[in-house]
Parts: structure tokens; sequence; C-alpha cells
């Protein structure tokens, strides 16, 4: 009993130990494929090409800009005016605490909805958007997908340059929404 044990824990460190092994040697193979110039050589290009698969699977640290924590609590007065007329925004810190990698605001509808208003397709050409409903409903319309009324609890994303617009909000809606990156442009379609 006590020899199998032994047994147990030499091959449980040998594992970690191979485990270690190849994290390590996967990291200099994204090392290697990081400091080559690509080659003029078709040869040598197929053989970067397949080191570079290798090396996605390996966690790689890139070089990321300098953030800070964003702090932000709630102040009615930080509501105000922002991209669309019929909703004021307040702005939760994070695009300037992220060095603009990402920017996050508590986004509430004003009351009544007006379609003639509210009801115009666009789309944003950003990375990621997600949208988080922390009051009342929102009805929104997304190409591929349809009509959603998205309630208190809801969340969805948006892939980069959908078409979407807002139908209709009830009086109290309030979302959070987060995009990459901080500074992007939104889009008015013509239907």
């Amino acid at each position: 009993m006590a020899k199998q044990k032994r047994t147990s824990k030499t091959i449980a460190k040998k594992s970690v130990a191979k485990a270690a092994a190849k994290a390590a040697s996967r990291k200099s193979v994204a090392a290697k494929v990081a400091k080559k110039a690509p080659s003029a050589k078709p040869g040598k290009a197929i053989a970067k090409k397949a080191l570079a698969k290798k090396a996605v699977a390996a966690p790689v640290s890139a070089k990321r800009l300098k953030q800070r924590p964003a702090i932000s609590h709630y102040r009615e007065e930080d509501f105000a005016a922002g991209l669309r007329a019929y909703a004021k925004y307040r702005d939760l810190g994070v695009a300037e605490a992220s060095g603009g990698v990402a920017q996050a605001h508590v986004i509430r509808l004003i009351a009544p909805c007006d379609p003639n208003e509210v009801s115009k397709l666009h789309y944003h050409d950003a990375e990621f958007q997600l949208v988080y409903v922390l009051n009342g409903w929102v009805k929104t319309y997304m190409d591929g997908v349809g009509e959603q009324t998205m309630r208190q609890g809801s969340c969805w994303t948006q892939p980069p340059r959908i078409k979407h617009l807002i139908r209709d909000y009830s009086d109290n809606c309030e979302l959070l929404e987060v995009i990459l990156p901080a500074q992007f442009k939104t889009v008015e379609v013509k239907a």
C-alpha cells in the first residue's frame, strides 16, 4: 500500500513536470514566432504558420495598456446628454481608466418613446458591445435576430457592425452598455 501511494505521487509529480515543460516549450515557440520577420520563401512561411498555430494554444502575455481602477458612485447629476437626443448618459469612467480600451455607461431612455426619433436603423463600428437592462424594458430589433423585448435582467451582445434599432421602451428604462473600444463610429443606415 505504501509503495502504491509513492507510485501515485511519483506519477502525479511527473505529470505536473511534463505539463510545465510543454507550457514552457509553447511559450518559447511563441517567442520565436513573434521575433522572426515574415519570410519571402514559401516553405519557411508554411513552417512559421505551423509554429504560430502551436503558439496560439499557449498563454502568452500581451503588452497591455496601462490601466487604473474606475470607481463610479451613483449621482443623479451625472446623467448628461450624449449620443442620442432621447437618452441621458452616466459615464462610469471606464474609458479614461482603461486608456481607451473600453467604455461603459448607464443609459436612461427619456419617456415617452417617440418612434420617429428613436427607431432609426444604425450600426456601431466597434469590436464588442454588451447591453444589460437595469430597469424597465426595451423593445429592440437586430438584423438576423428580429424583434426582442428585453426586460430588467436581460442581457445581449451586438456583434460588430450589426444593424439594429430601438422600437419602444418603458418610461423607467435604464441600460448598462459596455463597448470596446471607447471611441467608435455610429453609422445610420437608410432602410
